[in-house]
């Protein structure tokens, strides 16, 4: 088993439960030495329910199981990180027991989007270039990312790095606004290229 001593933890260890894949933290159980060998043997995160004081597999009655990914201990041995794969896993049927979306976040980027969104939503197209490009249309964004591609490409041919990235920027800005004139986000995209991965 783990190296981890969760008798000198009075019996039970704090569990966090994370998304395998958005990384998003999706709540808080408690486990003891029974609940942690259940979960290793059956591939269902299983707690022991201090309220019900007895071993509890998540989603025995409501069906959100939490289906096993990895389990790893802390630098002190005294709480577990378990990644899972959920179906959702509140049982008020939210993504999370804070009622918060599961979505895949990519930081910086995510926000980007957001902004954009808003810009293109709120904004004034005489102050927002943003605005401005999505009140041309599609065929003008769309331009402006064969622009910023070629631009790409020609600095990459040169020694210039600042420029190569800077060109690599106004590529990928411009392909988000593209994306969200189609209807779509960065994570259309990135759930494609998933199901392409062998």
């Amino acid at each position: 088993m783990m190296d981890i001593d969760i008798k000198s933890a009075h019996g039970l260890i704090p569990a966090i439960i994370q998304d395998s894949e958005t990384k998003n933290v999706l709540m808080l159980g408690y486990m003891n030495e029974e609940s942690l060998q259940k979960t290793i043997e059956t591939q269902k995160v299983t707690f022991f329910s201090r309220s019900k004081q007895r071993l509890w597999t998540k989603g025995e009655e409501s069906g959100n199981f939490l289906n096993l990914v990895s389990i790893k201990n802390d630098c002190d041995g005294d709480t577990l990180l378990i990644q899972a794969k959920p179906v959702p896993t509140c049982h008020t049927g939210a993504d999370t027991c804070w009622q918060e979306p599961n979505d895949a976040n990519y930081g910086f980027i995510s926000q980007l989007e957001n902004t954009i969104k808003t810009r293109r939503e709120n904004a004034d197209s005489e102050k927002s270039y943003v605005a401005s490009l999505f009140e041309k249309g599609i065929n003008k964004i769309a331009q402006k990312v064969g622009e910023e591609a070629i631009e790409v490409v020609i600095e990459a041919k040169d020694d210039n790095d600042d420029l190569f990235l800077s060109e690599s920027a106004d590529l990928l800005f411009h392909y988000l606004i593209l994306l969200q004139a189609k209807g779509y986000q960065l994570n259309d995209v990135v759930e494609v290229l998933k199901k392409r991965q062998k």
